[in-house]
């Protein structure tokens, strides 16, 4: 009797669930004895595109579901119909997920009603506060109780799973973005920003989408922003915008008629290929991105979190990172005593990583080819 090729069904809908996912992606499709298929639903779409083409990666199904200002509601529902009919399509005998999106949490609940295991990589992750980040920290919660596999990226992500009374095997991986961040670094990628010159400023590099800081915190961050850049004439600020409008026009608003606009530098998103380069040749990151905190002590960058909480509590105990919330005057304090004090500055840059060190993906993909091979 002919023994038919287990198969992985990999779901992914935003730009790091892409980036996260692709060593993993590349490592599941060197195996001859697996079957590895991709699922993209579009919830991010042309960042991701950008993500798939830089690893050399082609989707096998794509949901497409990405509308303007589509709600959370619309993005569950339409990820979670299309998804039903591809996995009884595809039949899999594991569906892998990653992180707290909404199509993770889709994913993982898909799976769960066709009775499918599920695979969560960088399972774990807790910050404690159901409504910050909103709405990650429920989607990743929900998650733990569906899969089977938790692919934890660190020794207290696994404490929060147990502690949780998590159900299923458990693994400490380290986590796959140093995989792809160090795989994107050794092609010596370049950030050219037109009138930014690299040389002449201190940049700093900074990203702001969350939730929880549209509104006045944004206002209060950029009103931070500013007064770095009043204070310190050396520097310049790189701030790629979110494509969600209502991130982009306060930012583009607040900068349109700022006396330090000449320092101020706009961009659509980065590529990926071009944030690694840009975060190579930035003096420090300013960020309520979770990624970031995990890439930015790779290249040796210290990262200021404008966030009221963080779920990478490993970047603030190993000193990586330092949480300061969104009050313009601790956004500049803490930026004036990296900016100041070479000691201090060196004291982040140089810790080290907690997250890893670039083989989480073979870790993973080792533990999904026994699963998938044992009867074979």
């Amino acid at each position: 009797m002919t023994l038919l090729t287990p198969s992985v069904c990999v779901t992914l809908g935003t730009r790091p669930e892409a980036i996260k996912l692709a060593p993993v992606i590349q490592k599941l499709r060197s195996f001859d004895n697996l079957r590895t298929y991709v699922v993209l639903t579009g919830q991010h779409r042309e960042m991701v595109d950008g993500v798939m083409e830089l690893f050399n990666l082609e989707s096998d199904r794509d949901l497409a579901i990405m509308k303007p200002k589509q709600t959370l509601t619309e993005i569950t529902c339409n990820s979670l119909q299309g998804l039903e009919q591809i996995f009884r399509e595809l039949q899999p005998q594991l569906v892998i997920v990653q992180g707290d999106t909404s199509t993770a949490f889709s994913a993982a609940l898909a799976a769960f009603y066709q009775k499918i295991p599920v695979g969560h990589v960088e399972a774990g992750l807790r910050t404690d506060d159901l409504f910050n980040p909103y709405p990650e920290e429920a989607n990743r919660r929900l998650i733990s109780q569906i899969a089977q596999f938790h692919f934890a990226p660190t020794e207290l992500a696994v404490q929060n799973l147990h502690k949780s009374g998590i159900t299923g095997k458990i693994y400490q991986t380290g986590n796959t973005v140093i995989d792809a961040l160090l795989q994107v670094a050794k092609t010596n990628p370049q950030c050219n920003i037109p009138g930014l010159d690299w040389s002449k400023y201190r940049v700093l590099l900074a990203t702001v989408h969350r939730r929880e800081n549209w509104g006045q915190p944004l206002q209060d961050i950029l009103q931070g922003f500013s007064l770095i850049l009043d204070r310190f004439p050396d520097t310049a600020l790189l701030l790629p915008m979110h494509r969600n409008p209502t991130v982009r026009e306060p930012i583009k608003a607040f900068f349109a008629d700022c006396h330090v606009s000449g320092r101020v530098f706009l961009t659509e998103p980065l590529d990926y290929k071009q944030l690694v380069a840009a975060i190579s040749r930035c003096y420090l990151l300013l960020t309520d991105s979770g990624g970031l905190q995990e890439e930015a002590p790779s290249l040796g960058k210290p990262v200021l979190v404008l966030r009221e909480t963080t779920e990478r509590q490993e970047a603030i105990a190993a000193g990586t990172a330092k949480l300061i919330g969104t009050n313009p005057d601790a956004i500049f304090n803490h930026a004036q005593d990296l900016l100041n004090n070479t000691e201090a500055y060196q004291k982040m840059a140089t810790a080290i990583n907690p997250f890893g060190d670039g083989l989480a993906a073979a870790k993973i993909v080792e533990v999904i080819n026994n699963f998938l091979n044992q009867d074979n």
